[in-house]
């Protein structure tokens, strides 16, 4: 690791919290890199230097070292099984489940969880906790307003039911967006709380260390009661579920024993 950008990780972890030694190096700094040669500067040296004059750069830096890229039911079979599998188990030990979306980006996960809850209780008994780093992300999950393109696998009667069309924008009604309360949360610094039924963390891990996953694993697990679920992304396989007291109940989800 170059001498710039470790200096540059340590600055930014006293500035802001954030460890970019969790992240894989060489996607980071190929990312970071850009946005710093976009803006004409030379180095990490001169791109922290100008993050500390400027809350716009600070706010590009979160939005780039973050990965706002989602969609409502992505990988669609996935939520088939959290649906016809999952759910229903979930709701024989518990009527009230406690759930959290974790990294939830722009709000298009939690939402989703909402609307597939919403087959078997009414909207007002559902409350999920989504939580993620990126502040503006954030504002843009709790405005619930998403372009068409986002709404590709949401199955016709749900979209009619959930949303309101406007021009090529969808619009989340009120009575969903209630059953969501948003928060900023670090994975890597933040206490997880808990016990949780369920835990939704997709396509997230991908770009952390092998350590830090073991790490996130651990606290996951630990953040889940006996017999929670834990559902990952279809990139996120994890290959030794004993480690962390899981057991893979269906493909990309595991239950904590």
């Amino acid at each position: 690791m170059s001498q710039d950008y470790q200096e540059f990780i340590a600055n930014i972890k006293k500035m802001t919290g954030i460890d970019l030694s969790q992240y894989k190096e060489a996607q980071m700094k190929r990312r970071l890199t850009s946005l710093y040669e976009k803006k004409g500067l030379a180095s990490f040296h001169e791109f922290f230097r100008e993050i500390r004059r400027s809350q716009h750069l600070l706010t590009e830096f979160l939005d780039r070292m973050t990965i706002n890229v989602s969609e409502f039911y992505r990988n669609y079979k996935r939520w088939e099984v959290l649906e016809t599998k999952i759910i229903p188990k979930i709701l024989d030990k518990n009527k009230r489940p406690k759930i959290w979306s974790a990294a939830c980006s722009t709000g298009e996960e939690p939402y989703t969880i909402a609307m597939v809850m919403s087959r078997f209780l009414p909207l007002q008994d559902i409350s999920i906790t989504a939580t993620d780093l990126d502040e503006n992300a954030l504002i843009r999950a709790k405005m619930g307003h998403y372009h068409e393109r986002s709404l590709n696998e949401v199955p016709d009667v749900i979209k009619r039911k959930y949303f309101k069309k406007n021009g090529e924008f969808y619009q989340v009604v009120d009575e969903l967006k209630q059953t969501v309360t948003f928060k900023k949360h670090n994975l890597l610094a933040d206490p997880f709380g808990g016990p949780y039924d369920l835990i939704v963390c997709r396509n997230v891990l991908i770009y952390f260390t092998e350590d830090a996953k073991d790490k996130l694993y651990t606290k996951f697990s630990e953040a889940l009661r006996q017999d929670g679920i834990f559902f990952v992304g279809s990139t996120e396989q994890i290959f030794n579920p004993g480690n962390y007291q899981f057991e893979t109940e269906d493909t990309f989800f595991y239950r904590k024993k």
